[in-house]
């Protein structure tokens, strides 16, 4: 009898010391988190200068990560997996240099991964908000300082990026990613329900992670969407799979590193490269899956949103899909706008990285009356840009992303040269002897619902349709009704009845309308990004909203004043 008094006290013990640290983490969430007032700002884009210190750094970090061909395992719950499918990393620019060696992880490997991740989501969950954003504090720190070379050698060479389009990317987008969605969680727990009378009830809310587990599929071309897709849902208390693209894995891997260096948790998010059809099967099968987050092409979200429909009565949860597929953007001038500005910004935004951003130019409208200036501009301009390696800085872009790639688009060059209805008027050559190059092409179509004007390409391909002053109401109808993507897209003019109207005709034609400026560049937190239509769900990353489509809310009533009496007042004689 007095051996069980004495288990029943430590028990009791244990209880009471389990219910106290419960109490902790219940506090900092049901009741309003201490968390600090900050302002929040973008990280600053290095210049990279002749001489500079960050150049000098990159140069060295460039050096020591292209001497080897680094090794990437799978990692599930902090531990190391490596199986007999052997992938390797190339360098786009010079595809017979490989960068890293990696492997797919199967269906048993996945399916243990899925089981990580729904076991670890809970305890992570109960990890108070101030706790998870010191990590993401430290995470941004790292990626600043410490390892910001490293992001960026990576970026360059393994995704065929130029420096700025790494700085701006692997460092910068990056470091906002984290650090203000991590900005916007904190403005978002001010919120507490109205509470009419503190003494007789209190009201408040609680943002849970989600039951089950979120998969991440990444995309090659921007290292930032990596670290974002997996790692803001992780900060809302979710359990992660992270699929990284293969063609940008040795970037992914980096943020992976430092989001540990920077204490978050095994477990949390499992890093599992993998085939990709055996990826989608696997995790669609799992009546454990919240949610997919997802970047890439439509045909490969739409294929894992049929497998979500068909597998529907399986789930735990409905499961969200948030999803950013691409476009086919556009730039519409106006006889008012600045021939210059015009040229300037379309040869930015359509030949920037090859083409290869998810909002990059490829499709132009331009009135008769400023044809020749403009047409004059784009060739000059484009006929004056070097495409080589990421490593020489005279090079204003580089290699497309792969073999896959390279094929896709030269297919649109050989329909422009075959076609009646199309003139290159710049570029059309391209080689993939040693790189993946394809030479900024410009196409003028006199059929504006040509499938080159109309089909999305995600490659250093313009095509200019030239309209009638008299035909400008019928030729910005076009531009909403002749595609089905919807994601950015740019007006030129100084007539302000003009832009006033592209503000109502063109409302459904983008989710990022950009006026007299390139339909590239949004920036996290002041332009958040994503599309409509066919382009995706439109979830705006780097806005304020994002952060709740990885929250499971819970309302919470907490009476302190006893229900006595059954009945109601009016019930009174």
């Amino acid at each position: 009898m007095l051996q069980f008094m004495r288990n029943a006290n430590a028990g009791l013990a244990v209880q009471q010391s389990a219910i106290k640290r419960c109490v902790r983490s219940l506090g900092s969430v049901v009741h309003s988190p201490n968390l600090k007032d900050v302002s929040v700002a973008n990280e600053p884009i290095l210049t990279y200068r002749k001489d500079s210190k960050e150049r000098k750094a990159l140069q060295q970090a460039l050096k020591t990560t292209a001497a080897k061909c680094e090794e990437v395992p799978i990692v599930i719950g902090g531990k190391e997996f490596k199986t007999d499918q052997v992938v390797h990393q190339v360098m786009p620019h010079d595809h017979q240099h490989k960068l890293a060696k990696f492997y797919y992880a199967d269906k048993k490997l996945l399916e243990q991964a899925i089981k990580t991740a729904v076991e670890t989501q809970p305890k992570w969950d109960r990890v108070p908000f101030d706790e998870r954003l010191k990590i993401w504090e430290r995470a941004a720190d790292l990626m600043a300082g410490k390892y910001r070379q490293e992001l960026n050698a990576a970026t360059m060479l393994g995704q065929a990026k130029t420096i700025i389009q790494a700085e701006i990317d692997a460092a910068c987008e990056l470091i906002d990613f984290i650090r203000i969605h991590a900005y916007f969680l904190k403005e978002c727990v001010k919120y507490q329900p109205i509470s009419e009378d503190l003494k007789v009830t209190k009201n408040s809310l609680r943002y849970r992670g989600i039951d089950g587990f979120i998969a991440a599929v990444s995309p090659f071309n921007f290292t930032a969407i990596g670290g974002n897709l997996a790692y803001t849902p992780a900060l809302m208390g979710n359990g992660v799979l992270w699929k990284p693209s293969d063609t940008a894995l040795l970037s992914n891997w980096r943020i992976f590193n430092i989001m540990r260096e920077a204490g978050l948790p095994d477990g949390v998010v499992n890093f599992v490269p993998a085939d990709g059809p055996v990826f989608g099967d696997t995790i669609t099968a799992s009546p454990h899956l919240a949610a997919i987050n997802f970047t890439g092409s439509v045909p490969t979200f739409s294929r894992l949103w049929k497998q979500v429909g068909n597998n529907i009565d399986k789930y735990n949860n409905f499961p969200r899909l948030i999803g950013e597929c691409g476009g086919k953007n556009y730039h519409f001038v106006h006889s008012s706008a600045d021939a210059q500005s015009v040229v300037t910004s379309t040869i930015r935004s359509a030949f920037e990285y090859s083409g290869q951003k998810c909002s990059a130019c490829s499709r132009m409208y331009v009135p008769e009356s400023l044809w020749p200036e403009i047409k004059e501009g784009l060739v000059a301009e484009a006929c004056k840009l070097k495409i080589g390696d990421v490593q020489d800085t005279k090079s204003f872009t580089s290699a497309v992303i792969d073999d896959k790639a390279f094929k896709r688009i030269t297919g649109y060059i050989e329909h422009a040269k075959n076609s009646s209805n199309l003139e290159i008027i710049a570029g059309g050559t391209y080689s993939d002897s040693k790189g993946y190059f394809i030479n900024p092409t410009i196409v003028v179509t006199k059929d504006p619902k040509d499938r080159i004007m109309t089909e999305e390409i995600f490659g250093p391909v313009l095509t200019v349709y030239v309209y009638k002053e008299k035909d400008l109401f019928d030729t910005m109808k076009l531009v909403h009704t002749s595609t089905q993507f919807a994601l950015t897209g740019a007006v030129f003019g100084q007539d302000e009845e003009f832009i006033k109207c592209a503000l109502e005709e063109f409302k459904t034609s983008a989710g990022n309308f950009y006026i007299n400026d390139k339909s590239t560049g949004s920036v996290v937190g002041q332009q958040p990004f994503g599309g409509g239509r066919k382009s995706g769900t439109n979830d705006k990353a780097g806005g304020p909203h994002y952060i709740l489509r990885w929250t499971s809310p819970q309302s919470i009533k907490e009476t302190f004043v006893p229900l006595r009496d059954v009945n109601y007042p009016y019930m009174e004689e």
